[in-house]
């Protein structure tokens, strides 16, 4: 499917739409009464796929709003290159949770590890693929012999970009891959690649730095499942229940308040997040998430709570990895996720 072309014209408004208009669904079913659940106290490590920028605002909030805090766990993030650094953290023992995409947790569950995701955090696809107008690029196809650019191989993008190639029946040696950090449009604007494989956030701040116009395939025109989820060692679940389902708790209202208040979290990560130096850029990548956020699954008409798993699609996924050959073995994702945890199930 060819994508519309974006150029650096698109308005706050327009990012923002999505998310506003599902508020009332991402809501929808996320209530807990006070006291509903077992009071517990204790330290969760938070291994993250990225530095603290603004996009997680929700969880760098945490000494202003005490989401947390409110559930009696005492939060503590750990940054990383990529949803693979987030799941070595944890099997490290250096990290208890793991913010990671299901690309890495695929690849983890096919070596032997006992994981477990307990929580969707982003079930929307949010992945793209990224070329200038002028180069010519406009389908998988296309993508043949060029550099492209991701934020690190142990990143969801290098992974998203492979099942795009995998549609065009391309292989990840027919094109050149380079790691550009996370702010990897600049090499796409100075030519030093010819397309850059990043998410629907690092789109939206490289339009606002004045990119011009691109060309743009979402990923999830090929394959729409989940892009970020939280994954523990089936051992921490099994000792941890009680705490766990705590953060969950914490983490689900954190990212309701961030949905329902966009505004103050806009200026919040002005404080909190290492690329949040602009308010309405952070208004724009907030937006994207809290639309992101959103449930694709539907329990008699209505939205699911926050965090819900559509396990056919993310079947889809676990399925399209193995016939890549990213994962040797099939996988059966209703046995490596539990979702008894998600506050109000």
């Amino acid at each position: 499917m060819s994508a519309p072309f974006l150029t650096s014209s698109l308005s706050r408004r327009r990012w923002l739409g999505a998310s506003a208009g599902l508020l009332g669904l991402g809501l929808a079913g996320t209530g807990i009464t006070a006291g509903a659940a077992t009071r517990v106290s204790g330290k969760i490590r938070l291994a993250g796929w990225s530095k603290p920028i603004s996009e997680i605002t929700n969880i760098l909030a945490e000494p202003d709003k005490g989401f947390f805090k409110a559930q009696g766990v005492d939060l503590t993030y750990l940054p990383g290159a990529g949803g693979g650094d987030a799941i070595r953290n944890i099997l490290s023992g250096q990290g208890d949770v793991a913010f990671t995409d299901p690309g890495s947790f695929f690849m983890a569950l096919d070596k032997g590890e006992k994981l477990v995701a307990i929580y969707d955090i982003y079930p929307q696809n949010v992945f793209n693929v990224v070329s200038l107008r002028s180069s010519g690029i406009r389908t998988p196809a296309d993508l043949k012999g060029k550099t492209i650019g991701v934020y690190s191989l142990a990143s969801g993008t290098r992974q998203n970009l492979l099942v795009m190639l995998h549609q065009a029946g391309l292989k990840e040696s027919d094109v050149r891959i380079v790691v550009t950090g996370l702010l990897n449009f600049a090499p796409l604007m100075q030519g030093q690649v010819d397309a850059t494989a990043a998410t629907d956030t690092g789109l939206a701040v490289g339009l606002r730095k004045g990119m011009g116009e691109v060309h743009v395939m979402p990923v999830r025109d090929y394959l729409n499942m989940s892009s970020d989820m939280f994954v523990v060692r089936r051992q921490t679940l099994e000792q941890q229940p009680a705490l766990l389902q705590a953060f969950l708790r914490g983490y689900r209202d954190s990212a309701a308040w961030m949905i329902a208040n966009p505004e103050e979290a806009a200026t919040l990560a002005t404080k909190r997040a290492i690329d949040g130096t602009q308010r309405d850029i952070n208004l724009d990548v907030i937006g994207l998430r809290n639309a992101s956020a959103q449930p694709t699954l539907r329990v008699q008409g209505k939205a699911a709570p926050l965090g819900s798993f559509d396990l056919n699609a993310l079947q889809k996924g676990a399925d399209a990895y193995h016939a890549l050959g990213m994962v040797q073995q099939p996988i059966q994702v209703a046995d490596v996720v539990d979702s008894r945890w998600l506050p109000g199930a």
